[in-house]
């Protein structure tokens, strides 16, 4: 973690931030006047994400070239991050791994333990890590994205789905113990969002009139708000059902 936080700005974690979500995510939050440390495991695209915010804020992000399913260096960054920073005021998790759509039984063990070791395994070793550092912020805030496969079983999705499944029910179950300090944490579900992941599960498909990854920025502003109430804490939330998307909506002249 070369880059420094000069001007002790809030700071936010971002997992994959390389692409897609994740990498919109980071550079919403810095318009938004946070430190930004990208975790993704491509260091090119980390640095093109760099030159993106230099150019918004002025100043560098932090970029971490790590695999999120390397559980040492996860916990190695939390011990970097509060040494630097003694706290951690966002978390927004993103980094996935959609596998192939295949019926379960033909993935190998070896294919199955990567997915799971991505999406679910990673998943307990942030919260691990990066718990008590979310409760040093004087308002915590973390978003986990999921996916509608996790309530909704789909043939070919099975594997993906169970993974976000078992997200949905550690983080929620993580919400409910936070009850001494200030953090709210919500699992956001955005559903179909123009991205590579989308591209690569349904290749051909008509993407015009759907979301892009910037078109969630005021939902996850309004999730990162320190100002949302703990009331809140632990909700799931479908992006469809907000007035965010009655708004892309109506920008999209589709309403």
């Amino acid at each position: 973690m070369p880059n420094s936080n000069p001007n002790n700005k809030p700071v936010v974690l971002v997992t994959g931030a390389s692409q897609g979500i994740g990498k919109q995510a980071a550079l919403i939050m810095a318009r938004a006047g946070y430190h930004v440390i990208a975790l993704a495991r491509r260091e090119e695209k980390l640095e093109e994400l760099d030159d993106e915010i230099i150019k918004i804020t002025g100043e560098n992000a932090t970029i971490v070239p790590i695999d999120i399913k390397d559980g040492a260096a996860i916990d190695r960054l939390g011990g970097v991050i509060f040494e630097r920073y003694q706290k951690l005021d966002g978390l927004i998790h993103c980094a996935a791994n959609l596998g192939d759509l295949t019926p379960i039984t033909h993935f190998t063990p070896r294919e199955a333990q990567n997915i799971i070791d991505t999406n679910l395994t990673a998943t307990f070793r942030l919260l691990y890590s990066m718990s008590p550092l979310l409760e040093a912020a004087p308002q915590g805030r973390a978003i986990f994205m999921t996916s509608t496969v996790a309530k909704e079983p789909r043939p070919l999705w099975g594997l993906y789905g169970a993974t976000k499944a078992g997200l949905e029910i550690m983080v929620q179950s993580w919400a409910a113990e936070q009850t001494l300090n200030n953090i709210v944490a919500t699992v956001l579900n955005p559903g179909a969002v123009v991205t590579g992941m989308r591209r690569r599960a349904y290749p051909g498909e008509d993407q015009t009139n759907m979301p892009h990854p910037a078109d969630l920025g005021t939902m996850i502003l309004e999730l990162m708000s320190p100002t949302r109430e703990k009331s809140l804490n632990g909700a799931r939330i479908n992006f469809r059902d907000t007035e965010h998307y009655q708004a892309f909506l109506e920008k999209r002249g589709l309403k």
